[in-house]
């Protein structure tokens, strides 16, 4: 789990984790409420830190994420290096917590500490008895959707990073797998007008996406700047600092859907953190 201190870091940490042998599961944003936290948090209930452990955890988003790997508890702690921070960055610099920790609370990321604590951590973030609720905001938003080819060539990281380091507010992040059916829905206005339709449709049901609410004053217009034109051939030519300029391959696994019509931003944001929620 991505702390409240490392918001910045969540594209960076996401990286690290991606050229770490891992693979991502699921990814959930979300904040945590008190009693959320003290639940999560109940084994150290009566502790001297546990009121600073509360107060800090709900201060400001967290990304739960699940990885997958053999050894994986174990792999994920060494990665993380030491609880304490300033230890961290004197005795494993390169480690998660010695690059963007501060102290022993606000060290960047959690790791379940056993099979048995992962498998109740994981069921509290991604079960249908979760009580965590969606962060979106459904407004000055854009919708993006980060492709399944993305998340299979490791480079989901690197895509939240560009977001961020750009100045857009991720309020709202959770992993999909989107049948045919939903993926059809969800790019319907393209339907009878681009021709390549199908094929925008299948390659959303291709694995897990990612689907971020993107925020900033004029969200829909700056963020499709951002990701470029639809074709990479065409982006590696006019914006080759564009995403898709980077990511893409062709016009259809072009690493990302962005919303294209100002008025569509929040109704796409809402299929993904409303609709499919239901």
């Amino acid at each position: 789990m991505i702390k409240p201190d490392a918001y910045t870091n969540i594209g960076k940490i996401i990286s690290i984790i991606e050229q770490s042998g891992f693979t991502i599961s699921n990814i959930k944003m979300s904040k945590f409420t008190r009693p959320d936290a003290e639940e999560f948090y109940a084994e150290h209930k009566g502790k001297h830190f546990f009121d600073n452990l509360i107060n800090f955890m709900t201060s400001d988003f967290v990304v739960g994420i699940e990885l997958v790997s053999d050894n994986a508890v174990q792999k994920w702690r060494n990665l993380l290096g030491p609880t304490n921070s300033q230890q961290a960055q004197q005795e494993a610099p390169n480690s998660i917590r010695g690059l963007f920790g501060t102290d022993g609370t606000k060290n960047a990321a959690h790791g379940s500490d056993s099979p048995q604590s992962a498998n109740r951590e994981i069921n509290f973030f991604f079960s249908k008895q979760s009580p965590l609720q969606t962060t979106a905001l459904f407004n000055h938003c854009t919708c993006c959707v980060i492709k399944p080819h993305i998340l299979q060539q490791k480079s989901a990281g690197q895509i939240i990073d560009i977001i961020l380091q750009e100045g857009y507010e991720i309020s709202a992040m959770q992993t999909f797998f989107l049948d045919k059916q939903a993926a059809e829905e969800f790019l319907e206005v393209y339907k009878g007008v681009v021709s390549e339709y199908p094929q925008m449709a299948a390659v959303l049901t291709d694995g897990l996406c990612i689907a971020i609410e993107v925020r900033q004053e004029n969200a829909v217009q700056s963020f499709r700047d951002l990701c470029g034109p639809a074709d990479p051939q065409i982006g590696r030519t006019i914006r080759k600092n564009s995403i898709r300029a980077k990511f893409g391959i062709d016009n259809i696994k072009n690493a990302v859907h962005c919303t294209d019509l100002p008025e569509d931003g929040v109704l796409e944001v809402e299929y993904f953190f409303n609709i499919l929620q239901q």
